[in-house]
């Protein structure tokens, strides 16, 4: 989703028959129209660039970067096909975010209940695998265990820039419910990593200390 808005905006986006993927012409990367601080969205007109519909999409395509990172440090490969997927639902998300009229917005491929039902199936899969949780632990473990814990943090913030921007504006209930599940199986995918990794896990002690599986 990098440069969600304005680059869909400013770059005369095209969508391939229905299928909501869009089609980039070649244009120049700068084009000096943000330097006042405002910035395009999938509509007419201008905002700002602190608009809470653009902290939205900058949130999502933030989380969007940080599961790439992952996929990166996740060289086994044990859950990049799953987060390859999740990266392009987030495109189609934040195109969603970014679209304020109906025309571009019937041409997204929308996030669904389906959607929100594929990511329960990976969460419950895992799991299954996993040892009950009886206390908090702290995000830590391996490299890639580490990096899907940050990413569970962004999510968790892209999610509250939806709900303050359903405050003001119409957002379907949907894409709140598909990034709170998404956080959930971040969650579930660092434990799963790190057991598959046989990395103990920290439990939280009240005066911050705590010992590998304690």
């Amino acid at each position: 989703m990098t440069r969600k808005g304005s680059d869909y905006a400013r770059r005369g986006l095209s969508w391939q028959g229905g299928c909501g993927r869009p089609i980039l012409p070649p244009v120049k990367i700068y084009t000096r129209t943000g330097d006042d601080g405002t910035t395009g969205l999938l509509g007419p007109g201008r905002v700002p660039k602190s608009d809470p519909r653009v902290e939205a999409y900058g949130s999502v395509d933030e989380l969007n970067a940080t599961l790439g990172l992952a996929r990166s440090l996740d060289t086994t490969p044990w859950v990049t096909p799953e987060l390859a997927i999740i990266q392009s639902r987030l495109f189609s998300l934040g195109a969603e975010l970014a679209a304020t009229t109906s025309e571009p917005l019937a041409k997204v491929d929308r996030i669904g209940e389906a959607d929100v039902e594929a990511l329960e199936r990976i969460i419950d899969r895992l799991d299954a695998e996993l040892p009950p949780l009886k206390n908090f632990i702290l995000p830590a473990g391996t490299a890639l265990a580490s990096q899907l814990h940050l990413a569970r943090t962004v999510c968790r913030r892209a999610e509250r820039r939806l709900v303050t921007l359903a405050s003001s504006a119409r957002i379907e209930p949907v894409l709140v419910r598909y990034l709170n599940r998404l956080a959930d199986l971040l969650f579930v995918m660092a434990r799963w990593c790190n057991r598959r990794e046989g990395v103990a896990e920290v439990e939280w002690g009240a005066r911050g200390g705590g010992a590998p599986g304690a």
